[in-house]
Order: structure tokens, then sequence, then C-alpha cells
């Protein structure tokens, strides 16, 4: 029997790594009836994390879809991945659902991914609810967290459900919207008596805050000082949607306590599909709706070794039946032969998905990630992600070449699953280049292709695109003459060079006068002028930023060419850059950094030491500070490894580029020297 899009609930499993999200997903299937028993991590038989390299190394690296009914709703939970370096992956599941369920380490409290995350969750709008867990742990304090919380986020953050007992006492929860005690196992029992002050407190809040996501309840609470409990459940529902307060609930997944509370404010609170509109690349945002014509988008592609390539998609409007769809991208045919709900790597036949579910289909091989497909021939195409950059950068050749191109294919075809890894081919500097979101990201691609494909990688630091400019200005000039028995070669240009502005590039103008060349020897004249400008002056680093004015010049009726004119130039311009001040430029990027407090001078002092120029520095709640600078790119190259030494394992860091900056002194001269001993 088909559902509808109001009893869809897609949620976003989020938190930093080790608080507990693939056990708190996997006890939600447990207790909805999907599995009998519910596996700890470390068994390697989680729903979750079924994929070889998960199992492994005990921890989410990839997004998991698992469907669970619950009451009248199905819930499509994504759990997904911890690390910083697999940020890609919860970006992707932020895009499929309406909600997250971000989870906090009782006796860890705010941590960096926490933070960054949430930031993410704000900047999409995205409604969320809290889920304090190992509340069973020592040092677990449900009251520090709840206050962390509020100050690390400035939110209203009203609690849903109280713990029993905190630590070795830990067996339950008071569940405050139903007001009623559950143990661990899911048996209702006597709420204590000596919870029943704080047990009163929290649950005026509760109806102070439902209250007011509504007017006509706002004066009902006026009227009569109190709510009821469908009153309640309205209005904490109007108040959740609209992303006004925060609820926080609590428990333990090694416990299994707050389980059924936690699946019941996702069926009852949480927004269906359909709140916003999904956006397009270019035109109006297309509503949720399950009438007309089917349209969806694939927020992630995997390939498995049994049933190929798997789209994970989001229907946006329509129903999505087996049959014919279009690429919207490249208007292909492509025939959907069965649709599948999807719990880790089950896959389960269905006959449709209505608007506003997720669930996938297999071998649509022109369809990649952030690819629209629809019912009818359409133009639409839907907003891709918005990723991060990546930020940790290798060349990489294979240990055997006769490998590489076995190797490059494979590395191409996980950038097409994975799209915070890039590779390409540096025309440049000659060398293959990867780039992914840290250490633990790119050599966890690099074991998947030695298991598979037996084929190991060689990494090296890549070499930094230095550039060459000017300084000031210089005229020049250059006759290039050669007899060689019958017609000779001669040209001859006189130049004036001068900066231009950064990123301008270059800029070529004809002032000559009485057609002292001839207009058809000018392609030659730039053509010999951008070689010259390819091949650099200082170091071998392209020149940039430069103007030339050709302003005289003299040909020969015989022995003239445009290759001689194209020598001639090159040469001139040579000769000029020897009286224009040339000067190195290095590639400059933004840096933002995410530390703990207690390592906040030590990364300070490394940034020093690698000529970075802090710009920014300021607390952002939970004992954590974000640090923005500007650093040379070629300072960075093992970033990654450094912030981990430096931060035992807690730093994060993004980066993006900026500019080139002019380098002097005795950085200047190492490079210069490194590129001639390159040469």
């Amino acid at each position: 029997m088909a559902i509808s899009m109001n009893a869809i609930r897609n949620v976003a499993v989020c938190g930093h790594g080790s608080t507990g999200k693939t056990s708190l997903v996997e006890q939600m299937l447990f207790r909805s009836g999907v599995i009998s028993k519910a596996e700890p991590v470390e068994s390697g038989r989680t729903m979750s994390d079924y994929q070889e390299d998960e199992i492994e190394h005990k921890f989410s690296i990839h997004t998991s879809l698992m469907t669970l009914p619950w009451k009248d709703t199905k819930i499509n939970v994504l759990d997904t991945p911890g690390s910083s370096d697999f940020v890609g992956e919860v970006v992707a599941s932020f895009r499929a659902a309406e909600t997250a369920v971000m989870v906090i380490s009782a006796p860890a409290g705010i941590q960096i991914e926490t933070v960054k995350l949430w930031r993410r969750l704000d900047h999409r709008d995205l409604p969320r609810v809290v889920f304090i867990n190992k509340m069973d742990q020592d040092r677990a304090d449900f009251q520090k967290s709840l206050d962390e919380i509020k100050e690390a986020f400035k939110i209203t953050a009203v609690p849903l459900t109280l713990p029993l007992g905190q630590g070795s006492s830990h067996d339950g929860i008071v569940d405050l919207l139903h007001m009623r005690a559950i143990k661990a196992g899911g048996a209702e029992t006597e709420i204590p008596s000596d919870m029943n002050e704080e047990i009163a407190a929290w649950r005026e809040k509760l109806i102070e805050m439902a209250a007011e996501g509504d007017d006509e309840l706002t004066e009902k609470f006026f009227d009569d000082g109190t709510l009821s409990r469908d009153d309640i459940l309205k209005g904490l529902n109007e108040g959740m949607a609209a992303n006004n307060f925060v609820p926080v609930l609590c428990g333990s997944a090694e416990l299994g306590t707050g389980i059924s509370d936690l699946l019941d404010i996702l069926s009852e609170l949480c927004p269906a599909p359909g709140r916003e509109s999904e956006p397009l690349e270019d035109g109006d945002p297309i509503p949720y709706d399950d009438k007309g014509a089917f349209s969806g988008f694939v927020y992630k592609t995997s390939i498995d070794k049994f049933s190929g390539k798997i789209s994970f998609l989001k229907v946006v409007s329509g129903v999505l039946k087996a049959g014919e769809v279009y690429n919207t991208r490249t208007d292909k045919k492509e025939r959907i032969s069965k649709v599948y709900n999807i719990n880790g790597k089950s896959l389960k036949e269905t006959t449709e998905l209505v608007a506003g579910d997720l669930g996938a289909v297999v071998k649509l091989e022109s369809v990649h990630t952030n690819g629209t497909i629809s019912g009818v021939s359409s133009k639409i195409h839907f907003k891709p992600l918005a990723l991060p950059p990546p930020v940790h950068t290798l060349a990489i050749s294979a240990e055997n070449q006769k490998d590489e191109d076995k190797m490059n294919d494979y590395l191409h075809r996980i950038s097409e699953q994975d799209l915070t890894f890039t590779i390409g081919f540096d025309e440049e500097t000659k060398e293959t280049v990867i780039a992914g979101m840290g250490e633990m990201h790119v050599n966890s691609i690099f074991e998947k292709l030695l298991n598979e494909s037996k084929i190991k990688v060689l990494t090296r630091k890549p070499r930094i695109p230095y550039r060459e400019t000017i300084t000031k200005s210089a005229e020049a000039e250059y006759a290039h003459k050669k007899q060689t028995g019958g017609h000779g070669q001669y040209a001859k240009v006189f130049i004036r060079v001068k900066p231009l502005k950064r990123g301008e590039d270059f800029e070529m103008t004809n002032d000559t006068k009485g057609g002292s060349i001839s207009r058809g020897y000018f392609p030659g004249i730039e053509k010999g002028l951008r070689e010259a400008m390819q091949e650099g002056f200082l170091a071998g680093y392209p020149l940039v930023d430069i103007s030339v004015s050709v302003f005289d010049g003299k040909e020969h009726p015989v022995d003239s060419s445009e290759m001689a004119f194209k020598l001639a130039a090159k040469n001139a311009l040579r000769q000029a850059c020897e009286k224009c001040g040339p000067t190195l430029l290095e590639p400059m990027v933004n840096l933002t950094i995410y530390v703990e407090d207690q390592y906040l001078g030590d990364v300070l002092s490394d940034l020093s030491s690698k000529r970075g120029r802090v710009q920014d520095q300021s607390p952002i709640g939970g004992g954590i500070q974000s640090i923005k600078a500007v650093v040379p790119q070629g300072e960075l190259l093992t970033y990654a490894i450094d912030m981990k030494s430096l931060t035992s394992g807690t730093g994060a860091y993004e980066i993006e580029f900026s500019h080139y900056d002019p380098v002097s002194g005795k950085v200047a001269q190492d490079i210069i020297a490194a590129s001639q001993k390159e040469a």
C-alpha cells in the first residue's frame, strides 16, 4: 500500500565521531521491528556500517539509508559519518532530509564537528532534534550538557525527556510530553516522586514553548493556564517546522533507553516533506507535490559489486515507478526496471516512491550525483549540493607503471561517487593530482584500490603552481636574423612592457605607426609573447599580469615571416623582463581552523611559522575557537598531518583559494633553486 507524502519523515542522524550515531540507529531499527537484535559496532554486523572498510575500521565512512515504520509514519534515517574527512556524505544527507538528529555524547559534550555541522544546519535552516547519548557513562551530566547546548548555539532548547539516573545509575527516561517513565527495554514504570518538582518545572516550560507556536494556542494558554496534549503537540509541531526551538532528548544507545521516545518525536513533531520547495539552478523552486509529472534528484551514488551502480534519490514531484525516465542534463532516456527501499546493503523492491520519499534505482549509467531525472523530457536541473572544497592534495603515481591507466580509471569512478574527491592531470606540473577532505579520506580510497584492484599508489607533495610577474615598466627591442642559403629569417620588434593589476593576466596592443609591421604578422607576435610568458623568466613558472605594447618594428619583403616575428617577440619579452623587476608570486589560501581552547596557542604558533596572517579569532561555543587566516598554499601541503599532531586529532580546518601574493627573500631564492634543480 502506497504511503502519503505527509506520513514520510526524512531524518539525518549526525554528530561528532564516536558519539554513538550508528548504535542509536541500530536501536531504532530494533525497536521498530526491522531487525531482531541491535548489534554493537565492534561486531561488524550493524545494518549501517556494512561496507568492508567500515567493518575493518569500526567507524562510519559512508552514509547509510535505513527505512523503518513507526506508528503511522515511514521514517527514512540517514546514518552519517562523524569524521570531517567524510563531510561530503553528511552534506548530501542534509539535502535529502527535513530534520536532523544531532547526537551529543553526554561525557564529551559539544565537540568540533558538533559546531561545524550545527552551522551547516543553520545555513539550511533545517529543523533539528538533539539526542544526548551515553547517559549511562561516567561524567554524564544532563543539565551540564543542556547548558552547553544553549550557550554554544544561543538557542531555545526544550527538554522533552529527562534521565532516570545518570552514569552507572541510569536505567531509563521520563517522557515530559506524554508524562510517563520508561525503563531500559521499553517497559513503563512509575515516575519517581523525588523528580516531581523538576518534572513540573520543565513541563511548564514545554507548555509555554508550545503556546508560542500558534496565536490561538497563546490565547488559550493565557485563558486556561495550560494546554491539552493535542494542543501541545500542535504548538510544538508548528514551532519546530518554523525552527523556533530545538527539542532535547536523552538516553543510552548501548542500553536502549530513550529510543521509543525519539521515534515518537520524529513521528509526531518533525516536519514531513514539503515545508520548503526544492531549488533549481535556474528558475522558480519546485514544490513537493505527489501530483503531476515525476521529478527527482540524485543525492548520492555508489557502486555495489552485486547490484552495480546505485543511484540514491529523493522524489520531488509526482510518483516514481518502473519505466522510462529522462536524464535532464543530457536529455537521454533511461529505463528503470525496479524501484527500491533501502536498509543498509539490503535493497527491497517496492512498487513506487511518492513525492518526498527516499529510495534507490540501479544501473542508470548516464546519471551521476547531482543529476536530475524526470518522467518527461525536461530542462529542469535541481540545484547541486553545496560541498566544501577538498583540503588535502597529493601528487600520485602507480607503484607499477603498467597499472597507471587502471589506477586513473578507478579513481575517476570514485570521484563520480564522491564529489569531495577529485583527480586530474596538471598540465603545468605534469603530475596526476588528487585532492580529498583529509588524510583519512584519501587513505580510505587508496585502501579500496589496493584491496579491489591490487594497485599500490605512491604519493608525494604536489608542485605548487607559483607564478611570475613584473613590478615596473621597461622597453626592449630584438631583431631575429638568420641566413640559411635560400630565404633567410628576419624580424625586428620594439616593445614596451608594464605591469597589470593582479588577475588581469595579459593584454597586447598594436601601437605601431605607418605600417612598420604588417598586420598579418601580429598573430605570430602574440604567440611569441604567450610562449615566453608560459616559460617564465625567474624559475620557469608562467608569467602573468603584464601589458605589452608593440610600438615599432621592421620587416623584410622576402625574409620576414610569422615564425620570425614570433621568435623576435619572444626574445624581446625576455630582454624586457631583465629590466622590469621580475618577482615570484605564490598562491595564498583562506584557512579556517576549528580548535579546542587548549590547543589554541600551539596552532597560532604553528601558523606564524608558516607565514600565516591571522585575520580573525573568536570563540564559537563549547570551548572551541575559530581562527581565520591567510596562508601560503605551499606551507599547507602536510597540514592534515600537522593538524592531527597539533590537536591530538581533534582539530579541523577548511581551505579555499584566495589570491596570489609576491614572495621575495630567502623563500623566493629557495623556490628558484628548487625549480632549477628539478629542471
